[in-house]
This record gives structure tokens, C-alpha cells and sequence, in this order.
């Protein structure tokens, strides 16, 4: 019976954890490129049941067999394994700011911190008072070759995520342009490209939350990498990704968690009255 408590208990335990998820999973639902987290519970190791009022031998043709016979196996319980995050795609929202940016596929964006370098897929971004393009925490975006700065209303971000600014002349030159680099657009200088990673497909799932969107690349993830032409995801400007938080399907197992609690409670409370009456009653008799 007291098995039963702790079997109980820990059923309970572990639908406070999916609680936990749900209601962070909610509270998070506008957020710009939240991913939501899955908990994930596995069992406690069975246990075998023996015999152990045998007579020690019983024959069989064979010889005989072990003194204390197997009657079966017993769960012992549930725990929290893991919380599991989502990555799969949130739907896309357009806002029409030049400042925001959205991929469309796999992959983050990467941002400096005093920290170090974090990633995230949230890319409701400002300009900065120094004119680089940052995070609304004040994290500065960063492109292959470091932070990038621009101007209001004079850049441009494409699909393959390179950043284009109108061109500035040397010395009012027109003929004279400050970026070496020139494209089909007339006046326009590639400016840069916006630094997108991504991670082993297999360890993806081991990034370390670390608030505001951020997340951090841990020794069981692996480091960044770099990802290629023709492997990027779409870069779409003027669009943020929203979460990918459904709130029906988060309210349902919120209903299913609160039933699942109950009952195991119900079960907690029977193998108490159950000692109850066995201490209290039949050892009287």
C-alpha cells in the first residue's frame, strides 16, 4: 500500500510538470518566435514480483527451479524525463516594419550578447541609438561580418538574407561609390549578410532557453554552423514569425492534466483509507 502512495505522488508530480508547460506555453503565446515546450515523462523501472513463501525447491523435468518463482512485474511510478522544445514553424504575421525579419524554414538568426553570441528566431527588431540593428533587449544583430549598421527607411534585406543600402558617394562623387560592391539595382551596395546557423538536426532539441527568445548552444547541441547557399531558409522582411503555440490544443490537455491530477489523487486517498482500515480494524481482529 505504501507503494501505492508513492505511485500516486509521483503520477501527481509529474502532471504539475506538464501544468508548469502549459501555463508558460499561454503566458508566451504573442510572443515573436516562441517555441513551445512539450514535457516529457518516462516510467519508473518495473519491478519483478517473487514468490517468497515457497518451500524453496519444487521439481520439473528439466530439474528444479529458482526458490522464490516470478509472479510478475509491478510499476513503480512516473518522472519527468525532459522538457522538450518544439522548433516547428510558427505562422508568419506581416507588420510592413522594415525592421522586421522572419525565416521561413530552418535556421536562427545569431546576436551578440555580453554573454556571447546567442541565436533566436524572433525578429521583431529597432534601430539602435548608434544605428545598428538590434534585438528590442538592445542585442546587436549580427551579420558575417559583425554587427550591422544601417539607416531608417534606406535598406533592404532579400530573400537570401543580404542586406542592401542605398549607396553613399565619396566626397559627393557619384562615380565614386564607398562600397566596392555593386548590383543590378542601380544605386544599391551589399552591405552584408545576416548570419544564420543552424545545428545538428539530431541535437537541436538540447538549446538552453535563456529568456527573451534567446537561446543558447550547449556541449550536448554541438556549436553553430554556419549554413550555406541553397541550404538558408527564406529571409522575409517585413514579417515576424509568431509563436507556434496553439491555444485550443494547449487549453485541451491543460483539461486533460487537471483529470489526470484528480485521478491519481483519488488513488493516494484510497491507499490511505485502504492502511486505515487494515491498522484500525483488521488487526484488531
Amino acid at each position: 500500500m505504501v507503494r501505492g502512495w508513492y505511485t500516486g505522488a509521483s503520477g501527481m508530480t509529474a502532471q504539475q510538470w506538464r501544468l508548469d508547460a502549459i501555463s508558460n506555453n499561454l503566458a508566451n503565446v504573442d510572443v515573436d518566435g516562441y517555441k513551445k515546450d512539450i514535457a516529457v515523462h518516462k516510467a519508473f523501472p518495473e519491478l519483478l514480483m517473487r514468490r517468497l513463501n515457497d518451500d524453496g525447491v519444487y521439481r520439473h523435468p528439466f530439474g528444479s527451479a529458482d526458490a522464490a518463482p516470478v509472479i510478475g512485474r509491478i510499476g513503480t511510478g512516473v518522472e519527468l524525463n525532459e522538457l522538450y522544445t518544439s522548433l516547428e514553424q510558427g505562422a508568419m504575421k506581416e507588420t510592413e516594419n522594415d525592421f522586421d525579419i522572419a525565416l521561413d524554414g530552418k535556421g536562427f538568426m545569431s546576436v551578440a550578447t555580453p554573454y556571447g553570441e546567442r541565436y533566436t528566431r524572433n525578429g521583431s527588431f529597432q534601430l539602435g541609438k548608434e544605428g545598428y540593428l538590434e534585438t528590442k533587449e538592445g542585442f546587436p544583430v549580427l551579420g558575417e561580418n559583425g554587427p550591422i549598421k544601417v539607416k531608417a527607411n534606406n535598406f533592404m534585406v532579400d530573400k537570401d538574407g543580404k542586406v542592401w543600402v542605398n549607396a553613399e558617394y565619396a566626397d559627393g562623387d557619384p562615380t565614386r561609390l564607398v562600397s566596392k560592391e555593386n548590383n543590378a539595382w542601380g544605386q544599391t551596395v551589399l552591405l552584408d549578410t545576416l548570419k544564420i546557423v543552424d545545428f545538428d538536426p539530431e541535437r537541436t532539441r538540447y538549446l538552453q532557453k535563456q529568456g527573451s527568445s534567446l537561446y543558447k548552444a550547449t556541449e550536448t547541441s554541438g556549436a553553430a554552423r554556419a549554413m550555406e547557399a541553397g541550404s538558408r531558409p527564406k529571409v522575409v522582411q517585413g514579417f515576424v514569425e509568431a509563436s507556434n503555440v496553439n491555444v485550443v490544443t494547449e487549453m485541451v490537455q491543460m483539461i486533460e492534466v487537471n483529470r489526470a491530477y484528480e485521478a491519481n489523487q483519488k488513488v493516494v486517498q484510497s491507499e490511505d483509507a485502504m492502511l486505515g482500515k487494515l491498522i484500525n480494524e483488521v488487526v484488531r481482529l
